[in-house]
């Protein structure tokens, strides 16, 4: 993306992520009280937007994120919430990263496969009722390419497709 309009688009991606990683937070704060590293990082993505801070002070936030992931349990919500705030604060860095933030909350959410279903349809109107809808597209497209394929059903009858 270039041009003031690709900047704009990359700022406006980067709050919807921070958003969607913070639908999920609450997923690693209550499997690991204490450590900080995921909701830093949220806050900074929405810092770098706003120009409080610098790409190199987002991007340490962002690492320390995913070293927090690694922290938790494989396969956790935990673990996928984490990642979702260091792909939010990584949004500063490559714009596609915003899509990785509402990926890893699907994941978060989907967990518990008893409810699963139930939970990703909800986050995925969730997610789309919280992104400007001009660049629901670029959500859409991302989406029929890198999902997975299970996810993939779910997320058609959700959009009423």
């Amino acid at each position: 993306m270039k041009g003031e309009s690709g900047r704009r688009d990359q700022k406006a991606l980067a709050l919807w992520a921070a958003d969607c990683a913070e639908h999920v937070l609450l997923y690693f704060t209550k499997e690991c009280p204490g450590d900080e590293r995921p909701r830093k990082a949220i806050e900074a993505g929405r810092a770098w937007v706003h120009g409080d801070i610098t790409f190199s002070e987002v991007r340490a936030t962002a690492l320390a994120a995913h070293a927090a992931a690694r922290n938790a349990p494989d396969n956790s919500a935990a673990r996928f919430a984490a990642r979702a705030a260091g792909h939010a604060a990584a949004t500063a860095h490559v714009t596609q990263h915003a899509f990785g933030a509402p990926y890893y909350a699907l994941k978060a959410v989907s967990t518990n496969p008893a409810s699963a279903d139930i939970k990703i349809v909800k986050e995925r109107d969730w997610q789309s009722k919280h992104l400007h809808k001009n660049l629901r597209p670029r959500w859409q497209d991302w989406r029929s390419r890198r999902l997975p394929k299970r996810l993939r059903p779910l997320m058609k009858k959700a959009a009423g497709l």
